[in-house]
């Protein structure tokens, strides 16, 4: 099967329709990327139960945290995967083991065989592209000049 990038549309109808997120390569340190999309998926404008994956943590920004996919308590609608190429194979086989809707690799993150596993095994898939980006950009929160901050400020 190959590999056919989603629409705007069809990657908002993901997000759209998703109740869950598995967070995989989770990390508690706030400068790294997969922390502030959490941090963003936990904000007001998100309602997704959020499932961080790290078998280093026990919990992640107050939620708990699981070692494995195999070990979460559901089959996450999406699992958004900050891990590098090499190792997304592995994560798809987990997902598509998990039952789990949509394999979404982060940005800058391609795999060519983690996607054919992924959709082989009935998973749509998205890949290098982000999750808060691509939700900021559905809700509104993300314009030419950046994220609308509510703010209007004419100081220098």
């Amino acid at each position: 099967m190959a590999y056919d990038p989603p629409s705007a549309r069809d990657r908002k109808a993901i997000l759209d329709s998703a109740r869950s997120i598995a967070i995989v390569g989770a990390s508690p340190n706030p400068s790294r990327p997969s922390n502030f999309v959490m941090t963003y998926l936990q904000s007001s404008v998100c309602d997704y139960d959020l499932y961080p994956v790290n078998p280093t943590e026990t919990e992640i920004n107050g939620v708990r945290c699981y070692p494995t996919l195999d070990a979460l308590p559901t089959a996450p609608d999406i699992v958004d995967v900050f891990r590098t190429a090499e190792a997304c194979p592995g994560v798809a086989q987990e997902a598509v083991a998990k039952g789990a809707g949509t394999l979404w690799l982060q940005l800058g993150v391609w795999s060519d065989q983690a996607a054919e596993i992924a959709l082989a095994g009935g998973l749509q898939v998205v890949m290098d592209r982000c999750t808060k980006i691509e939700h900021a950009r559905f809700a509104g929160g993300l314009h030419l000049a950046g994220f609308d901050t509510g703010v209007i400020d004419s100081r220098r």
